[in-house]
């Protein structure tokens, strides 16, 4: 006797439902640069100010909360598959399943561990290493003190990311606006979904296809290494291992960064201008000056070493195609309409 509850006809019904759900979806839940114009008019400016005079007082800090809003949006953010839709068996499950991954750049790595959940701050790629929370709840605080639970963290964190990329002199870009914030974090997708500094290059293209990035796309986020600093912990084997590094180079980072020990310790991902945000990234890997394995996995020998010189000879071309894929990472399936909440603490749930 065929199954009741996914027989073809009720298979067919599921799926158009599905498809119905999307187009409403996308309909109604868009992102919009002037989200906030009438309810928080003050809100971006806001942000602007308290961005700038975090990165006046730290340059580090503006690749830190960039690093953030990346680490944030790489998590549970997943594309729908209707191939998986018409392969599954259970019709209930897969909507199930679907509506759970639908949240990715959600405030999610912003929530502290609870008694009934491990967040994403101990993750593998944030442990240690994800900073620029205080920073976050500063400017909470004065969003909260104008327009008390209109603005999400999510969106905080977005625009943070884009202002600290300005003040270190990189691109602007239209932040599209109406994030809501996660109610949960996973630990487990933030240490499965964000890519390891270890992966080779077709482990970086399959990472970030999996979020829609092209390669092209990838090179170009991957420029953002161009401010900011990484821990010994994180390029010790490449430093002391591996070949395809400029020996000189390599030489003057053990000085730092002993053989055993020292895990905190930290040197630039851009040894030639690490607080200023332009295109000395790509320089830097052709001369087999990346910091991180997964840096010069860029440029060694690959499908993307065109990539990289293209970006090494024109900071225009690099500058423009970082931003649209900023724009297009800040828009891998928020939290808007009703789903999650505005939190009025960043750092846990209402």
């Amino acid at each position: 006797m065929a199954s009741k509850t996914c027989s073809p006809s009720n298979k067919l019904r599921f799926l158009l439902g599905m498809v119905l759900f999307l187009l409403i979806n996308m309909t109604t839940a868009q992102l919009s640069s002037t989200f906030y114009s009438t309810t928080c008019p003050k809100a971006v400016a806001t942000i602007k100010s308290a961005v700038n005079s975090a990165v006046s007082n730290e340059a580090r800090m503006g690749a830190s909360l960039l690093r953030l809003h990346f680490h944030d949006c790489f998590v549970n953010a997943s594309r729908l598959s209707f191939s998986f839709l018409l392969m599954s068996s259970i019709c209930m499950s897969v909507m199930m399943k679907f509506i759970f991954w639908n949240s990715g750049c959600d405030g999610s790595i912003l929530l502290d561990d609870t008694a009934n959940m491990t967040g994403e701050k101990t993750a593998v790629p944030n442990s240690n290493s994800a900073r620029g929370f205080e920073v976050i709840d500063t400017i909470k605080s004065q969003v909260e003190s104008l327009c008390p639970g209109v603005v999400s963290c999510a969106d905080i964190v977005a625009v943070a990311a884009r202002d600290s990329v300005v003040a270190l002199g990189g691109p602007s870009w239209t932040v599209l606006l109406g994030r809501r914030d996660s109610t949960t974090a996973s630990l487990s997708a933030a240490n499965s979904n964000i890519p390891a500094p270890t992966l080779n290059l077709s482990g970086l293209i399959t990472a970030f296809s999996n979020k829609g990035f092209t390669a092209k796309e990838m090179v170009a986020l991957s420029g953002s290494h161009t401010i900011g600093q990484a821990r010994c912990t994180s390029f010790r084997t490449r430093i002391y291992n591996e070949t395809n590094i400029d020996s000189t180079f390599a030489t003057s980072l053990r000085a730092n960064c002993p053989s055993t020990g020292g895990d905190n310790s930290l040197s630039p991902l851009d040894t030639t201008s690490s607080t200023s945000f332009d295109n000395a990234y790509f320089k830097n890997l052709q001369g087999q000056k990346g910091l991180l394995h997964s840096d010069q996995q860029l440029f060694s020998g690959g499908s993307t070493d065109s990539q990289v010189n293209a970006y090494s000879s024109n900071l225009g071309s690099f500058t423009t195609d970082f931003a649209n894929a900023m724009v297009k990472m800040g828009n891998l399936s928020p939290l808007t309409g009703t789903s999650g909440q505005i939190r009025t603490n960043c750092r846990k749930t209402n």
